[in-house]
């Protein structure tokens, strides 16, 4: 007999935004392998009755179970400390939060789930509560180790990011050759491993305009990012010359590449998100567990109005059913 797949874990995000509602909207559908909402039971079976959807949860026990019939999801359990109003922020619920994270991550640790799929979360709720936290690559790489990359993919498109939420004037000093050699080379790995694109061609924007024009608008492609381009060439790696971004995202360049690696956060997102918003994934790769999630925020003025779109975190749970095989 062929064994059950595994889950994917399913977290709800920000309590009081759209988390809750994608995961019951998304759970109208059966899935082909199990989905285990890590989440309050209670808040869910709440919103769904707001959202006139029928709902229901089963206790997820071990992997021999099929998947939910469609109106149902899997749960794990984890009771939040206060109520949840929709649209309403509250820092008590930030521990909730990270408490499901941990879990989910566990989880996949132990081999109890195939990959986790994170729905958004407020990272101002959470530092709020006096936690600091910039985001769930970093975290979820403190809980499980490894070299986090963000790359975000929609249909046709590819961008890994050298720098995640980093304030623009630290920007530049964070572009390393440490720091692009990691990056690089992660990508690199995991377009091979979990892609299965053998020979990855990767192209690289430059940070200055004009990726530097030669140096009369800045120095670091000179100093920083061709040198360690051209060593990474070294060692195999197919990858561009450092190119200024504002040419780098036409069908000239892009036709050839497997992914796209931008110097900072606005740098090469804007681009990703006009050209798939609502059907993009946000990927950490370079971690020991596979982690997709929604390429949106907690969207606060939709909670409970029925009105969040679920498209990409369909395409999120897609993406981590395709990379767990």
């Amino acid at each position: 007999m062929t064994a059950s797949p595994l889950p994917i874990a399913l977290t709800a995000g920000e309590p009081a935004g759209i988390g809750p509602d994608l995961l019951i909207q998304i759970a109208q559908q059966a899935w082909l392998v199990p989905l285990v909402a890590i989440a309050d039971g209670d808040l869910l079976t709440q919103r769904a009755a707001q959202l006139n959807l029928p709902f229901q949860t089963h206790r997820w026990t071990d992997s021999s179970q099929a998947p939910a019939p469609a109106g149902s999801l899997y749960l794990q359990p984890h009771s939040y400390t206060a109520p949840v109003v929709p649209g309403q922020l509250n820092p008590v619920h930030a521990q909730d939060i990270l408490a499901t994270l941990r879990q989910a991550a566990t989880g996949c640790l132990t081999g109890d789930y195939a990959a986790v799929v994170t729905a958004p979360v407020h990272k101002g709720n959470i530092n709020a509560a006096g936690i600091p936290f910039s985001g769930h690559t970093e975290y979820l790489a403190e809980l499980t180790g490894g070299n986090p990359v963000m790359l975000l993919a929609c249909p046709g498109l590819r961008v890994a990011l050298a720098t995640t939420h980093l304030p623009l004037q630290q920007v530049p000093a964070a572009i390393t050759t440490e720091r692009l050699q990691q990056v690089l080379q992660v990508l690199h790995h995991d377009l091979q491993t979990r892609f299965g694109i053998s020979q990855p061609n990767i192209l690289v924007a430059g940070l200055n305009p004009h990726a530097g024009e030669s140096g009369h608008l800045g120095r670091e492609e000179i100093e920083i990012i061709e040198p360690t381009l051209a060593a990474l060439r070294q060692q195999g790696l197919r990858l561009s010359a450092p190119l200024p971004a504002d040419t780098l995202f036409t069908p000239k360049y892009l036709d050839q590449a497997d992914a796209v690696l931008a110097m900072y956060h606005d740098q090469g997102l804007p681009v990703l998100k006009h050209k798939g918003f609502g059907c993009a994934v946000n990927i950490t790769l370079g971690l020991p567990i596979i982690r997709t999630s929604v390429d949106h925020g907690t969207a606060l003025e939709l909670a409970g109005t029925g009105q969040a779109d679920t498209g990409s975190l369909e395409a999120a749970i897609w993406q981590a059913i395709k990379m767990t095989q």
